[in-house]
């Protein structure tokens, strides 16, 4: 298991209107190039999200599903990363002061990923999810509401 913590400078209502927006999820996580489609339910529980990772010309297609979805403290996705295989990921989202605490935990759940699972590969999804929270902090700290208003006040 993989777990990444990090401050953000917002609020998690902030944190959830990102992971609201399937859009954009290849700006946030690591490895998605682009989004193929959007279910009109995203981001509610069994709703799926078409997307591509890698780098072109060696685009995979793939998706994510979502599994739980309480906002604003914790969302439960099941990404796919063919061919390696299936994860788990939950993000866990506490307020703290005028910001928040998001804590990400993934873990390999079917095909050869799982099959694999190491401390070595743990190192790898962390360093991984380092960078997926940095992107994340970066979009929901720089929100702005329908008023010109920063998101994080």
């Amino acid at each position: 298991m993989a777990v990444t913590v990090r401050e953000m400078d917002c609020s998690p209502d902030a944190v959830f209107e990102v992971l609201a927006d399937g859009w954009l999820y290849p700006s946030w996580v690591v490895g998605a190039s682009r989004m193929r489609d959007v279910d009109a339910r995203w981001p509610a529980p069994d709703a799926v999200l078409q997307h591509s990772f890698g780098v072109w010309p060696m685009l995979l297609d793939d998706e994510t599903r979502m599994l739980e979805w309480a906002p604003p403290h914790r969302a439960v996705m099941r990404p796919k990363g063919r061919p390696i295989g299936e994860a788990q990921v939950t993000l866990e989202v506490k307020p703290r002061g005028t910001g928040c605490v998001v804590r990400i935990d993934e873990v390999p759940v079917a095909g050869p990923g799982r099959w694999v699972h190491n401390p070595a590969m743990d190192v790898a999804i962390h360093l991984r999810n380092v960078e997926t929270l940095r992107r994340l902090a970066y979009i929901a700290e720089n929100r702005t509401d329908q008023h010109g208003r920063h998101a994080a006040f």
